[in-house]
């Protein structure tokens, strides 16, 4: 299974790694939303774990563009922001889920039901 974090911070970056490490084969890590969909299109990951605020382009953009561009993608929208708005435009823009960042163990339960024999 391959995985696509896209995270301005390297440290929340290196986070999310640890934390679904032994769970993935190969993880791709970009900086921005533009990076992202450059990627994507390059690796089309099983999952994508996207920030919201980042430089170039944001994640909502991103998720819109990979979405639009593959329409099977899994976009998971990981965020610092309870923000009801914010969620409910994740949701139209097609993204699979939103998980606060403080909530990093549902990251694991989320991709965790696709290494189940």
């Amino acid at each position: 299974m391959e995985l696509l974090i896209a995270e301005d911070n390297e440290a929340m970056r290196q986070m999310i790694c640890a934390v679904v490490a032994d769970l993935v084969d190969s993880i791709v890590e970009c900086r921005n939303g533009a990076e992202a969909v450059a990627e994507y299109g390059e690796h089309q990951p099983d999952w994508v774990f996207m920030d919201l605020r980042m430089p170039v382009m944001d994640g909502l953009q991103a998720t819109r563009a990979i979405k639009a561009n593959w329409p099977d993608a899994r976009v998971v929208i990981v965020t610092s922001y309870d923000d009801t708005k914010l969620r409910a435009e994740a949701n139209r823009v097609g993204a699979y889920g939103y998980i606060l960042k403080e909530e990093f163990l549902a990251l694991r339960t989320l991709i965790g039901r696709d290494t189940k024999p």
